[in-house]
């Protein structure tokens, strides 16, 4: 009897899972000011009075990251510049030291606000790491090497996520991009701040001690086969670089699965990677097919998709951006349009009899996370009118497993799952496709 003590996933964990699908929002200066780039130009960033989205509607932001089929939005609070998307007090550089609304705005307020009226679970992406403003660089050490300038700093980020993590409600997912610098190397000290504030939420790259989330090592939203959920190996990269070694580990200590982040616009020809708005960029939006595929290699492969959502300058979703959002989530829904049978149950054979024969062309395989990741081996087959034939093989299921096939024409399938670590869950075993 296996008596090994597994990592579980926690509760918000086990709700990020079946959230599937999420958006990160970004809207800074430098969509109001493109030539500004705050590695070539540190010690100058814009002034804060460029920052003029007059048309600003978070309810549009967020209408389109649901017609995708997000379920939860992360709204980048701050970046890289520094500049603050809600009036804090922690320095000038903020949306209050503009003339904006008379600087009377808080777009973390607006934004939460949209996603509770919509039924979207709301997120924060504040960067610990890299602050333009302050002259700090990744992995957010001040550039002067002053250690009084550092726990300035230090301060200044833990009053910031003090304010963001109090004035706003419970937040779903936090993100750390770059990571946080661990206070053995003089950074601030955020697990006590963060358990205590917020201690429903899942963390991205946050520091150890929290219910933490792993960067899939691409931009491209591309989890590699097999993805498993725990892991020994964690990232502080900023998405620069690919990172190959965050496939996780089936017998890993840490339960932290993997976010596959895109861009949806080309990563390559796009201003900033794709993350940000300019104007004449439209060509550059991914089209539907690559994002389908997208979904497929993130969702289908244990992961969760995090899409990227520019705002232009007029403070909103642009229109070409908010038709992709709106396709793309059709195109998903209709993928799986036709339930031809669907499952569940324990043990290590798990048989789905169809109705009526149907030509089969995906199957999706979920276990209950909530008793971890239990399956390492399964083997799935089909009653064809020739006889059974072996559909597809693999290895990790985790929270879902997708498998597409070549249409085949089946009355019955079978799982089979060859090797588990403990007796197997399967929340889901599920065929879809259309009548024969």
């Amino acid at each position: 009897m296996d008596t090994v003590k597994r990592p579980r996933p926690t509760p918000g964990h086990v709700a990020w899972a079946d959230s599937e699908i999420g958006v990160i929002i970004h809207l800074d200066v430098q969509t109001f000011e493109p030539t500004y780039d705050f590695r070539q130009q540190w010690g100058i960033t814009p002034s804060p009075e460029v920052f003029q989205p007059r048309a600003l509607d978070t309810d549009q932001w967020v209408a389109a990251a649901r017609s995708a089929g997000a379920t939860y939005a992360v709204l980048v609070a701050k970046h890289c510049s520094g500049f603050s998307l809600w009036p804090t007090q922690a320095h000038a550089y903020s949306v209050a030291n503009t003339s904006w609304r008379q600087g009377q705005g808080d777009i973390v307020r607006d934004f939460v606000a949209s996603c509770h009226r919509q039924g979207v679970r709301p997120g924060l992406y504040a960067s610990a790491s890299c602050n333009a403003f302050l002259n700090v660089d990744n992995p957010g050490v001040v550039r002067s090497g002053n250690r009084e300038d550092q726990a300035s700093y230090n301060a200044v980020v833990e009053q910031q996520l003090t304010e963001l993590w109090t004035n706003y409600g419970e937040l779903f997912e936090l993100w750390f991009d770059g990571g946080v610098l661990p206070p053995s190397k003089g950074g601030p000290d955020l697990p006590p701040l963060l358990l205590k504030l917020q201690p429903g939420a899942v963390v991205f790259q946050g520091p150890r001690g929290c219910p933490l989330l792993r960067w899939v090592g691409n931009e491209r939203a591309e989890a590699p086969y097999p993805c498993w959920s725990t892991t020994n190996t964690l990232s502080a990269a900023d998405g620069v670089a690919e990172q190959l070694d965050l496939g996780g580990d089936p017998d890993g200590t840490i339960w932290a699965p993997a976010e596959s982040d895109m861009p949806n616009r080309d990563q390559h020809k796009a201003f900033q990677g794709g993350w940000f708005w300019r104007a004449g960029e439209d060509q550059h939006l991914y089209s539907v097919e690559h994002l389908l595929e997208r979904y497929y290699l993130s969702v289908g492969r244990n992961s969760n998709l995090l899409l990227g959502m520019v705002i232009d300058a007029r403070g909103l979703v642009p229109d070409a951006d908010a038709r992709h959002f709106e396709a793309f989530g059709k195109a998903v829904r209709a993928q799986f349009a036709t339930c031809l049978g669907r499952s569940a149950g324990h043990g290590s054979r798990l048989d789905l009899p169809l109705a009526a024969p149907g030509r089969v062309d995906s199957l999706v395989l979920m276990e209950d996370i909530a008793a971890g990741e239990r399956v390492r081996r399964y083997r799935i087959e089909g009653e064809t009118a020739a006889g059974w034939k072996t559909l597809a093989r693999g290895t990790c299921i985790g929270h879902k497993r997708i498998e597409r096939l070549t249409p085949v024409e089946v009355r019955s399938l079978s799982l089979h799952l060859e090797e588990s670590v403990e007796p197997p869950c399967i929340r889901e075993f599920a065929a879809y496709g259309s009548p024969a």
